[in-house]
């Protein structure tokens, strides 16, 4: 299906133009990602590289860019272009989200200008960071490559490792189960954790367009029986 899609996209000049603008849009958004994980991890000051920052905007505007166009093809070409259309619509809106949530942790390491550096976490942060790192490359392949079997893999991913990890995090700090941390790194960790779930869940919505129809996007693929 993903395939035929990407074929369709490519055979039409407004949905190449839109799906050109989906992608790029894809790696702007890991751009502000990375940067923001960089100011608040990686970091003992909240100095933000305002280029990237002002990137945001540009997938704003991009977004909008999409919707017109693929509304355009979809007047033009009348209702039997519906599907292809509202699988992009659909993955651009999931990107804005992205960095959304990319630019809140950026707005995060501004008022938390020392580095996030909770030890009885460390461990669990770094995996989930890095595994979010890795899928927002390896969702870019799989949506460019129409990779399948990497489309699943990701998708099994996020169900047993990052949000796992996230929702404990939030748990044993709602029950106060962390006594050496202070208000402000509780707090800050509490919204991080947050973000990182909520970017990962994008990404995965996102990636699920490779093995589902546009009804089941965000959702399990359903088993041939």
């Amino acid at each position: 299906m993903w395939k035929e899609l990407i074929n369709i996209w490519k055979s039409d000049s407004l949905l190449n133009q839109a799906w050109d603008r989906s992608y790029e849009s894809i790696n702007i958004s890991r751009e502000i990602f990375l940067e923001a994980v960089r100011i608040l991890r990686e970091s003992d000051d909240a100095k933000i590289n305002k280029e990237i920052r002002k990137k945001d905007k540009l997938i704003n505007k991009y977004e909008q860019e999409v919707r017109r166009k693929v509304m355009t093809h979809c007047t033009m070409q009348g209702p039997s272009s519906l599907p292809s259309g509202m699988v992009l619509i659909s993955i651009i809106i999931d990107v804005e989200r992205l960095g959304d949530y990319a630019k809140n942790i950026m707005d995060l390491a501004a008022d938390h200008p020392q580095r996030l550096y909770v030890p009885v976490y460390e461990e669990n942060l770094t995996e989930i960071e890095t595994d979010i790192k890795r899928a927002f490359a390896e969702t870019i392949h799989a949506l460019r490559e129409h990779d399948v079997d990497k489309a699943r893999e990701l998708i099994a991913t996020h169900k047993t490792e990052v949000r796992r990890i996230c929702d404990q995090i939030l748990s044993d700090l709602v029950q106060g189960k962390v006594k050496e941390i202070s208000h402000s790194d509780s707090t800050a960790l509490a919204l991080y954790a947050r973000y990182l779930k909520r970017i990962s869940a994008h990404l995965n919505n996102m990636v699920t367009s490779v093995v589902n129809p546009f009804d089941r996007i965000g959702f399990k693929e359903k088993k041939k029986t």
